[in-house]
């Protein structure tokens, strides 16, 4: 990975970093000079994440890693506090821990599964934001990032809480950001479309659902990890110093159009 640097001296805490999209993103961090904390609830994973990224590391950067579940408040207040040890400072956090449930009609959906999706993705946002921002606010000001979906902002019908969540990060980053703009905190979201993690590669190439994807997408390609990394870059940098409250869409246009069809996957 090629450095741009810039981010000497700052330190972050990126949740979920393990895998897919919070690993791309921890990269580019530390690659560019970053002390970055990565969390999430299995330490091997964790570790291998760690193995891949220290190779890629610029002067000053470095990569860290804390066992922490984004639902559970002591685990989130201690994932922050380990995250601003390197420097004694936090000056972002990318909470990008999620996940879905069963691809079911709403009607149908279970209410503890309901509620265990809706947790994981909302309240460990919550979560990552109130334990964070104070940290930042210290620090003198600091960028939040939320992990938003193509499912908040267009239906996917059979998602249960996975589009609802998604859309309430939006709305939970846009509150934040009218709340903390006076103390130098700023609050925006990503809103990632079809991205070739390890979840979205286990679906068939040949599927009327990856079929649908790539038909409503004007740029007809899969997102890569890298692809949101940029733009996470982006928004914890001082090139958007003057940004907050928005929802960055990184979706190869697929918002223009409708969402995948899941159908023959429904329960």
């Amino acid at each position: 990975m090629t450095s741009s640097g810039g981010l000497e001296g700052k330190a972050y805490l990126v949740t979920g970093g393990g895998t897919g999209i919070g690993r791309a993103v921890a990269a580019r961090l530390a690659a560019d000079g970053a002390a970055v904390t990565i969390c999430g609830r299995t330490e091997s994973t964790l570790l291998d994440s760690v193995a891949r990224i220290g190779p890629s590391l610029a002067d000053g950067g470095s990569i860290h890693h804390v066992v922490a579940d984004v639902t559970v408040e002591d685990d989130v207040k201690a994932a922050v506090d380990a995250a601003a040890s390197p420097t004694g400072d936090l000056d972002g956090c990318v909470a990008n821990a999620g996940g879905g449930g069963q691809l079911v009609r709403l009607a149908e959906q279970a209410t503890e599964e309901f509620l265990r999706v809706l947790h994981m993705n909302l309240l460990g946002t919550f979560l990552c934001l109130k334990h964070s921002v104070p940290r930042m606010i210290a620090a003198g000001g600091g960028s939040f990032v939320g992990m938003s979906s193509i499912a908040g902002a267009v239906t996917h019908p059979f998602f249960g809480a996975y589009p609802v969540s998604k859309a309430g990060i939006e709305s939970l980053v846009r509150n934040a950001a009218d709340e903390y703009g006076e103390y130098g905190v700023r609050c925006n979201s990503v809103r990632p479309g079809f991205i070739a993690t390890e979840i979205m590669t286990m679906l068939p190439t040949e599927s009327s659902v990856y079929r649908s994807y790539l038909d409503n997408t004007p740029l007809p390609r899969l997102g890569e990890p890298e692809d949101i990394a940029a733009a996470v870059r982006f928004l914890v940098g001082d090139e958007s110093s003057w940004i907050t409250g928005i929802t960055l869409p990184v979706d190869g246009g697929h918002a223009l159009r409708r969402g995948p069809d899941f159908t023959e996957f429904a329960g």
